[in-house]
């Protein structure tokens, strides 16, 4: 598509790239020496770069050798634990969450939610990351981060049954006070913890809220086989059972389950017959720590459901790379049906792209580079070493490119790194304050946990 030169200059222009693109059938496919053309935020254009030359714009990118993508989207993750990075190493889930994670969690400030918060937001710009979905606490503070750092979120609240009415209330209130906030980069949801820390009145009430005020929820469910074996040993249903009895299921705005790996065959036509919109999240590099199954992709797809890359938090998956987690999901899910045909590049190039913008509720507005669409963008280099000769560019990318390869990043048409550079966060000044307060973050002395892990029954 030719730029229009009617009006104003645009605010930017990219031109010389490789631009990844969907066709209508949303077949993943290139345009060579592609030229992008960003106004108000939105792609205006993209098309031949031939003949832009000359095409006014306030801010030009010329990106020979890179390739264009839509800004890949972190479908589930606890932004700020990237401060207990590496602080539970090689144990089973009961004992990483109840003798050390919990723990800690009992610790947390607004203060180290913020640095936290800052840190993961700076590391997800550098590896071409543009939008992610965080589920945590003192969540007022990631929407300030969120806002400064230029990126889009779809934040939520956490909450337990133990608080009480208040976790679910403030749940809510947090929804309702940032939903189209930092210039409408913010969305929100709902965000009860899981079906075995969130009773069936609270499942049921965050429904009824969530139609009321016309919000999606996003919670962890059937995390585990562990997990569903678990609910139908005490309640003869599994977590998506759980989540249907409760209502959950027939959210117009929709719900967003993290991990799914302990979803089983009796789930497939529950979730099926759902009323209203269902994704889930699969962060694969984690479960991989924990000897979990991976989320059952194929057979999810095969219903509809989407499913969107995710990292989880640093604390169980050390990084928040959704460049690695999308190399992960082809190679599992390969090994895992024991098909080689599955899942093929091209396919991992739709979850990190299409998939997860519906997964998150924003299909209709980013995860492809389309007229029309935000412009939300990343441009990885792949004139390296590890990335020539390209014979097929969609393995390149999935197979053989690294999130380090990610030169700019950009959010609504704003430059948030160039040429590796971060532009809105200070990174040496976050790291030196986060570390000043570890030693008290870290401490366990106190003997307290902020919850407890879903134990097998006696």
């Amino acid at each position: 598509m030719t730029p229009s030169r009617a009006g104003s200059s645009a605010d930017l222009l990219i031109t010389g790239c490789t631009a990844l693109v969907h066709d209508d059938q949303e077949q993943i496919g290139f345009v060579e020496d592609a030229a992008i053309v960003v106004r108000g935020g939105v792609i205006e254009s993209v098309g031949p770069a031939a003949g832009t030359t000359e095409f006014p714009a306030a801010e030009r990118i010329d990106a020979r050798g890179q390739v264009a993508l839509p800004g890949l989207i972190n479908c589930h993750t606890h932004a700020p634990m990237v401060a207990l990075r590496g602080v539970a190493e090689d144990l089973p889930a009961e004992e990483w969450f109840n003798d050390v994670v919990w723990p800690i969690e009992s610790n947390l400030t607004p203060k180290d939610v913020e640095l936290g918060a800052r840190l993961a937001c700076a590391e997800m710009i550098r590896g071409g990351v543009t939008c992610f979905a965080d589920h945590y606490f003192a969540m007022d503070t990631v929407a300030a981060v969120t806002a400064e750092s230029g990126l889009r979120a779809h934040l939520g609240e956490a909450y337990f049954s133990s608080q009480g009415p208040e976790g679910r209330r403030k749940s809510l209130e947090f929804a309702l006070r940032h939903r189209g906030g930092a210039g409408g980069r913010i969305t929100t949801a709902l965000a009860p913890h899981a079906p075995y820390t969130v009773d069936d009145t609270d499942l049921a009430a965050t429904a009824e809220l969530a139609r009321e005020h016309g919000l999606p929820v996003h919670l962890h469910a059937s995390e585990s086989r562990d997990q569903t074996d678990n609910s139908l040993a005490r309640h003869g249903v599994t977590p998506i059972e759980v989540l249907e009895r409760t209502g959950l299921l027939g959210v117009d705005a929709g719900v967003l389950i993290a991990h799914g790996t302990g979803i089983v065959e009796r789930d497939l036509p529950v979730l099926e017959r759902a009323t209203g919109p269902v994704a889930v999240a699969s962060a694969p590099r984690g479960y991989l720590k924990f000897a979990w199954p991976t989320t059952p992709v194929r057979a999810l797809r095969r219903i509809g459901i989407d499913v969107g890359l995710a990292t989880d938090g640093a604390a169980s998956n050390n990084s928040l790379d959704v460049w690695e987690s999308m190399a992960l999901t082809a190679l599992v899910q390969k090994s895992t049906e024991g098909d080689p045909r599955w899942l093929t590049s091209r396919q991992a190039l739709h979850h990190a792209t299409l998939q997860s913008a519906r997964a998150v509720g924003l299909g209709e507005r980013i995860g492809s580079l389309a007229p029309g669409r935000r412009a939300d963008i990343v441009l990885v280099d792949v004139t390296g070493p590890h990335t020539q000769p390209v014979h097929d560019l969609a393995a390149t990318l999935v197979h053989s490119a690294r999130s380090s390869d990610v030169r700019t990043t950009i959010v609504d048409g704003r430059v948030l790194m160039r040429d590796r550079e971060l532009l809105t966060i200070d990174l040496p000044a976050t790291v030196r304050e986060l570390g000043e307060r570890l030693p008290a973050l870290v401490d366990r002395s106190h003997g307290t946990r902020i919850q407890e892990y879903d134990k097998p029954p006696e």
